[in-house]
C-alpha cells in the first residue's frame, strides 16, 4: 500500500478534464498579485532522506570515503552510498554500525536527523510559498517591550531559619 497518493498521468487529467459534467480549471491570479488561499502544503521529506543525508555530511566532514567507513560498519560500499542517497531504508542495525563507524551513537544520529527535519519543515518550498508566507506576516517590525525581573524573599517554615529562599516574577511592560 503506498504511503502517498500516487499522481494521476497525463491520460487521466485529460480524460478527467473531458468527462461530462467536468469543471473548468481555476484561473491563474493576475501577474503580480499573491494568491489569497494558500497552496498546498509541502510535502515532508522521507526519513531515509534525511538519515542519508547526515550520514553522508557526516562522512564528507571526516574526509573519510565510501569504502572506509562501510568497511568499519561491515556492510557493503554500495549498500552504504543507496542509503546515504535515501534509496534504501536501511534497518536499525545497519544505522547503529554505520554512526558507530562515524563516532557517533545511533541517538546523535538520529537527533541530527530530527534536526533537518525540523529545518526542513520550516523553510518555504518555492518561490510562490515563499510569497505567500510573506504576504501572512504582519508589515510592521515586532513592537519590543520591557522585561524585569523581580525577586521576593520567601517566608521560611517555622522553626528553620532559611534565609536564602526567593521568588522570582517575570514581567513583561505593557
Amino acid at each position: 500500500m503506498p504511503l502517498r497518493p500516487a499522481r494521476p498521468t497525463r491520460q487521466a487529467r485529460d480524460a478527467e478534464a473531458t468527462a461530462p459534467g467536468a469543471t473548468a480549471p481555476p484561473t491563474a491570479p493576475a501577474p503580480g498579485t499573491v494568491p489569497t488561499a494558500p497552496g498546498p502544503a509541502p510535502k515532508e521529506p522521507l526519513w531515509r532522506h534525511l538519515v542519508g543525508n547526515v550520514l553522508r555530511r557526516e562522512r564528507r566532514a571526516q574526509e573519510r570515503t565510501l569504502k572506509d567507513v562501510a568497511d568499519a560498519a561491515r556492510i557493503s560500499v554500495p549498500y552504504l552510498s543507496e542509503v546515504e542517497r535515501g534509496r534504501k531504508e536501511a534497518s536499525s542495525e545497519v544505522l547503529a554500525g554505520a554512526a558507530a563507524a562515524l563516532g557517533l551513537d545511533l541517538a546523535d544520529l538520529l537527533a541530527l536527523a530530527h534536526g533537518e527535519l525540523l529545518a526542513a519543515a520550516r523553510r518555504p518550498r518555492s518561490r510562490d510559498q515563499r510569497a505567500a508566507t510573506a504576504a501572512q506576516r504582519p508589515a510592521t517590525a515586532p513592537q519590543q517591550r520591557a522585561v524585569s525581573i523581580v525577586t521576593t524573599p520567601l517566608a521560611a517554615p517555622h522553626g528553620t531559619t532559611d534565609q536564602g529562599s526567593h521568588q522570582a516574577q517575570l514581567r513583561l511592560a505593557a
